[in-house]
């Protein structure tokens, strides 16, 4: 889920920049602000793929789902659970040529920061 959300902010960052047509300035922001969440979607789909990589013994336990934790908990006990990742995190799921999901999206966040680095070094036309 977490990296869901990073997924999402970034493409409406980058979509925000594209309609606006920022100044030079402001496509540094722009530029920022993606490469921020970039790096944090790399991080978490790190964590998971981690998480894959442990034999079944060390997996961490499962959690209660989404929905519940949302009903029942408070929001800093909700990110703090999502951060650390569960037993559901560690399941292979889907591959596609050897790579689990969390592996396909790291390679799509390195892609955005790779895209969010050209756009901060980049001068206007």
């Amino acid at each position: 889920m977490a990296q869901r959300i990073a997924f999402y902010a970034s493409g409406i960052i980058f979509l925000i920049a594209a309609i606006h047509n920022p100044t030079p300035l402001g496509q540094r922001i722009y530029a920022s602000l993606t490469l921020f969440f970039s790096l944090g979607g790399m991080a978490l789909a790190s964590r998971q793929l981690w998480l894959q990589s442990l034999p079944e013994d060390q997996v961490p336990a499962c959690g209660p789902g989404l929905e519940y934790m949302m009903e029942v908990l408070p929001w800093a006990e909700i990110v703090s659970v999502m951060l650390r990742g569960t037993g559901d995190c560690a399941k292979v799921q889907w591959t596609f040529l050897s790579l689990s999901i969390p592996g396909w999206t790291f390679i799509a966040f390195l892609s955005l920061v790779i895209i969010s680095l050209m756009l901060f070094k980049r001068r206007s036309i």
